[in-house]
């Protein structure tokens, strides 16, 4: 395994290297870098131009100036990075690392957030394979795939932002409205849910009167500008996900491992109380991710203890639903900071340009309305490039979940008595992952290269923006800064893929 790393790190280095030279001859050559100074009438012309032939190097041969660039490129390998400036002198290094920041945090969550959501759809399309629920997701795929990337951005833009901060400035739903939403989640459960007519029709009947009663009374409690979850759904919330620990392990039937996840339940519902004070107002993000480490101690503590001789799957059980049971406290937490971000937005949080709602240095914000100053503009971009990745996630999860579940394996599986949640999720699924991964390596990388539309219409000083600025100056260096970690996400995302064989596929490390 070692030899095959170095020698994918040795063809790796190489396909860069040539990469590189070629990025950078089409970059000087895809213009004049003096076109502007050119057509300018000021008396001092000559010795702009002359400024910036001497800034940019150009009159020098393109090897010696790309020789010039690997050179400081190289000093990397010794944590010191040269990577030049830009037409205008500036540092390309502070460039990079802020523009990097913003793009890799929205490449990142858009990433997980397809992962997650694409091969969970795509495993119960093919379990219901040619049921209601499969075609539904099957034309959305297809549908969300075809969606060119500019248009569906302009149109978020537009409704998620612009008609957006219209309608919170004083929000109020119709009961037309409320009744469309109901009816949508009621179809997407009874799909979900499967079974006969008459049990998609009371499944649906539920959901719709459920939905219908929350919709209705947030509305009338002026829920949208003052949110929270309160004690009673966050612990409806922690017994769905201790519902749902058990099923994708050893069912509801084993008792030890279910009172051990009530146990836990019991004492999220004491530190819900206790912890209240410092959940007010974190001094910083150390202190949630403490808080975090404490939850994943107690809930496997927990787990250990009333195991008995299924500890491990206990364990799971428990830190899972403990985890659970956090978000959900978090969540509360963050969205009574909702009400004090808007009155300090002016009742228009989602801007239209930028990653800020409101400068860093101007925000007078706790800690909770500081996320969302971060994270409001996060949620636009973020859920067009998710959107385009969910669909060929969840298309290929569900081509190589039907082939793996036709093999003589799955049907011995079967054949043995094992239930079929033992044969989806311990037999099935390991094996359907192997062709997601390389798709995850592509996409990473992908992500990074069609995120230059979706940044330059949300307006994010990221990647996108500064391989744009080096385009339209003729400007190499920002260019290929840009190809620097584009490529080397490539680069590492591959051979992290080629590891993850590996581990899902033992047969693969022979």
């Amino acid at each position: 395994m070692l030899q095959f790393i170095l020698r994918r790190i040795a063809i790796s280095t190489l396909i860069l290297f040539l990469g590189s030279v070629l990025m950078y001859v089409l970059t000087i050559n895809s213009a004049d870098p003096l076109q502007d100074l050119r057509e300018s009438r000021a008396e001092n012309r000559e010795q702009l131009m002359q400024a910036r032939i001497d800034n940019m190097g150009l009159d020098l041969p393109w090897w010696q100036r790309y020789l010039g660039w690997l050179t400081g490129v190289s000093k990397c390998f010794v944590l010191q990075c040269d990577l030049g400036e830009t037409r205008d002198g500036s540092d390309v290094n502070a460039l990079l690392l802020a523009s990097a920041g913003a793009s890799l945090r929205l490449v990142t969550v858009a990433t997980f957030l397809a992962i997650f959501i694409g091969v969970a759809l795509g495993v119960l399309s093919a379990i219901r394979q040619y049921s209601g629920f499969d075609y539904v997701i099957t034309f959305s795929a297809f549908l969300f795939y075809s969606l060119p990337v500019f248009w569906a951005a302009v149109l978020l833009k537009d409704f998620g932002a612009i008609r957006f901060n219209n309608w919170i400035a004083d929000p109020a739903v119709s009961t037309t409205a409320t009744a469309v939403v109901a009816l949508l989640f009621a179809l997407a459960l009874a799909s979900l849910l499967g079974g006969g007519l008459r049990r998609q029709l009371v499944t649906g009947l539920i959901t719709f009167v459920v939905v219908f009663g929350f919709v209705f009374a947030f509305d009338q409690v002026n829920w949208w500008v003052q949110p929270a979850l309160g004690l009673p759904l966050i612990l409806v919330g922690a017994l769905g996900a201790l519902g749902f620990m058990l099923v994708m392990t050893v069912g509801l039937a084993n008792r030890k491992i279910l009172y051990a996840g009530l146990v836990t339940i019991g004492l999220g519902l004491v530190s819900y109380v206790v912890l209240g004070p410092v959940l007010e107002d974190p001094a910083n993000w150390w202190v949630i991710l403490a808080l975090v480490g404490v939850t994943v101690l107690v809930g496997a503590a927990v787990g250990w203890v009333m195991g008995g001789y299924e500890r491990r799957t206990a364990m799971v059980v428990s830190v899972g639903t403990a985890l659970g049971m956090a978000f959900l406290i978090f969540m509360d937490r963050l969205l009574r900071g909702w009400a004090g971000f808007l009155e300090l937005a002016g009742n228009r949080p989602v801007s239209t340009i930028g990653e800020n709602r409101i400068i860093p240095e101007r925000f007078t914000g706790d800690f909770w309305e500081s996320i969302f100053n971060w994270g409001v503009q996060l949620v636009l971009p973020t859920i067009v490039l998710t959107l385009i990745s969910i669909a060929s996630y969840s298309r290929y999860t569900r081509g190589s979940m039907l082939e793996t579940i036709n093999q003589d394996y799955i049907r011995t599986a079967r054949s043995k008595g094992l239930s079929d949640r033992v044969v989806f999720t311990k037999h099935a699924l390991r094996n359907a992952l192997i062709p997601i991964t390389t798709i995850v390596a592509f996409d990473f990388a992908a992500l990074l290269g069609g995120a230059v539309i979706t940044e330059t219409i949300f307006g994010w000083r990221g990647l996108g923006a500064m391989f744009r600025l080096g385009l339209d100056t003729v400007d190499p260096n920002p260019v290929m800064a840009y190809y620097l970690v584009a490529g080397g996400a490539a680069v590492m995302m591959n051979m992290l893929a080629d590891i993850a064989y590996a581990s899902l596929d033992p047969r693969i490390r022979r």
